[in-house]
């Protein structure tokens, strides 16, 4: 089934704000929870929708993204965005309880069966940032880029649990929910509040022995060789996000994202304008008046193009479809031909009467119409 406009499935308009943008979430989330709606797997899937939704707009940098490429945007390198149908209702859980206060979904609204559903924490590894410089013809390709990371990954003697033979066992104060609710007495009667779980930190266990190799935290200094597949038109400036290939987390709790800087470097002969290529084409007179053909660098190697008799320095010449393909989309853009005319700086005795014999030409007098239009291109700099 074709996926909907993410604005659409949370009843929100382009504009909204992130406030807005929660605010819709949680009361979509509220009306199709699993515990409002057992055994109903089409609430299920609307409430897994709201939070693939909720995971681009209410992040700046997917939500850009998304704004300007649509869901290939989000698929770019294959990890990119979210997908709520690939996730555990776990991770859906843990990644964004916090909008209901902090309690999780089975502390809001008192829904949820107490404490049976209540969520337990789990750590979230940190981000990496690496940065790329890509040549033009990397860019017109797309490309595989391997980097060699330094990184927390999980600890492979504890499998990640952080407990030497990953023997863990239910914390006793909080009963394995990770949440624990105390009540006290106020001047309003008896109050009751729910936090963390200050002996498990919300993890719902506790470990017994911690591992000797990563004294508890599950995770060690590590080296990742990590693929990622570059688009074809990507940009400078540009951030591509690789789910899951950042940081591992502690306890296996969830990895970070690998976050990717898109750089340019800088081409000999062509300047990139979106997605036209910009060359400068300096002519000797002799080709500008009599004509002749000349050769075009561009990205697939240098084409001939016959340049017509009497050509007027700023004529603008245009390769169609041969400069950079649209990201994630259909078409390509042009290499944009600039022309001027050489004057030569130096001249010989002879050549020098032989341009002074030129003066009393009137070919060689520029006419009304080539004023008019030099002029037009001047005023339109200007405009």
């Amino acid at each position: 089934m074709a996926k909907r406009d993410y604005y659409e499935v949370l009843g929100v308009d382009r504009n909204a704000s992130a406030n807005d943008i929660k605010k819709a979430y949680r009361k979509m989330a509220i009306q199709y929870h699993p515990d409002k709606n057992p055994g109903n797997k089409s609430a299920e899937e609307k409430f897994k929708e709201a939070a693939e939704a909720y995971s681009v707009l209410s992040d700046p940098d997917k939500k850009a993204r998304y704004d300007q490429f649509g869901f290939e945007g989000m698929n770019a390198t294959g990890g990119g965005g979210f997908s709520g149908a690939g996730m555990d209702m776990n991770d859906i859980f843990s990644m964004f309880g916090d909008i209901f206060g902090g309690g999780g979904f089975g502390g809001f609204g008192g829904f949820g069966g107490g404490g049976a559903r209540q969520q337990q924490a789990r750590f979230r590894g940190g981000d990496l940032r690496v940065k790329v410089k890509l040549s033009l013809n990397e860019i017109a390709t797309g490309v595989t880029k391997k980097f060699k990371l330094k990184k927390y990954v999980a600890c492979k003697h504890c499998n990640g649990s952080g407990a030497e033979g990953n023997a863990t066992e239910t914390c006793p104060e909080c009963r394995g929910t990770g949440r624990v609710v105390r009540t006290q007495q106020s001047i309003f009667g008896m109050m009751r509040s729910e936090a963390v779980c200050p002996r498990c930190n919300g993890e719902g266990k506790i470990i017994k022995n911690k591992c000797r190799h990563c004294s508890g935290d599950g995770i060690v200094m590590g080296e990742e060789v990590v693929e990622v597949q570059i688009p074809a038109g990507v940009t400078a400036g540009m951030q591509l996000s690789l789910r899951g290939k950042g940081n591992a987390g502690k306890h296996n709790g969830v990895p970070g994202d690998l976050l990717i800087q898109i750089e340019e470097e800088k081409h000999p002969n062509l300047v990139r304008d979106e997605n036209d290529l910009v060359y400068s084409l300096l002519l000797d007179i002799p080709t500008a008046t009599l004509g002749g053909v000349v050769e075009i660098p561009t990205l697939e190697g240098p084409v001939k193009v016959n340049i017509e008799a009497g050509t007027q320095p700023g004529k603008v010449l245009r390769l169609r479809g041969k400069g950079l393909p649209v990201l994630n989309g259909y078409g390509r853009g042009d290499i944009v031909v600039n022309i001027s005319v050489y004057i030569p700086e130096t001249l010989s005795k002879d050549e020098k009467k032989y341009i002074e014999g030129f003066k009393s030409s009137e070919n060689f007098r520029p006419s009304e119409s080539i004023k008019e239009q030099l002029f037009k291109k001047f005023r339109n700099f200007f405009d």
